[in-house]
């Protein structure tokens, strides 16, 4: 893959000979802000047939269209790795969902808590700041968002073949790769909370439950932005795709 071409992610099937016409926003951002014209190189994905070499065909001032050319590298799964969160701040929570698509997560759960600072999301900006992530650090999956659920709810359906690794201020062992050495491989989830923390009870109800792992994050309390760069470089470390 050349970093210097232009990445793009697009919601349509990929084949050689191809013709794809953009939306209205991706032809913006080709020619008017990567100052594209006709004939130049573009990589494009979609997270199911790998990523691809275009050509920018003639284009107007609002639209485009993509010959497709050849495959560059087919689709990689990547790890099995959820993360759920606590909804945190428009800013933060763009930065959060940024930096968790750039370590390889796969689905994105928001979980209710009682101290949960905004309990309503907007998809369509988590979805933008997931593709642009994508686009920018070369990956070739963009998670998956679900819909806001309650802690308990989640607790009561989880798949108890996939580990929740929940990090956790209180947790018996203090080094984080010490616990997470004695886990076994397989699917995987991070929880991290909100900023105030869990409720003893809610805490109490995730360490009942046989699925569940608690980790140390270390001595200092950490932003739940900066606690998910930490717990997730832990676990791909340790139980993921960086060993």
């Amino acid at each position: 893959m050349s970093s210097k071409l232009t990445r793009l992610f697009v919601a349509a099937p990929l084949v050689s000979r191809g013709e794809l016409a953009l939306d209205p926003a991706q032809a913006h951002y080709l020619i008017n802000v990567m100052r594209c014209k006709a004939g130049d190189e573009v990589l494009v994905f979609n997270g199911i047939d790998g990523e691809w070499r275009a050509n920018l065909a003639a284009s107007g001032r609002k639209s485009a269209k993509l010959n497709i050319g050849k495959q560059e590298r087919p689709q990689t799964e990547g790890p099995d790795l959820h993360y759920l969160f606590a909804p945190l701040k428009r800013a933060r929570l763009d930065y959060m969902v940024q930096k968790v698509t750039e370590l390889g997560v796969s689905r994105l759960r928001p979980v209710l808590t009682r101290r949960t600072m905004a309990e309503r999301i907007n998809e369509t900006r988590l979805r933008a700041n997931a593709i642009e992530a994508a686009e920018q650090c070369g990956i070739l999956r963009v998670p998956e968002i679900e819909a806001p659920e309650k802690l308990s709810k989640l607790l009561e359906t989880w798949d108890q073949d996939r580990l929740l690794i929940f990090a956790d201020e209180q947790a018996p062992t203090a080094s984080p790769l010490a616990g997470l050495a004695a886990q076994r491989r397989g699917p995987l989830a991070v929880l991290i909370g909100p900023e105030g923390g869990f409720e003893a009870d809610e805490r109490a109800l995730l360490l009942k439950q046989t699925f569940v792992v608690p980790i140390s994050l270390g001595p200092r309390i950490m932003r739940a932005d900066t606690a998910a760069v930490a717990a997730l470089s832990l676990v791909n470390a340790v139980l993921g795709d960086w060993r």
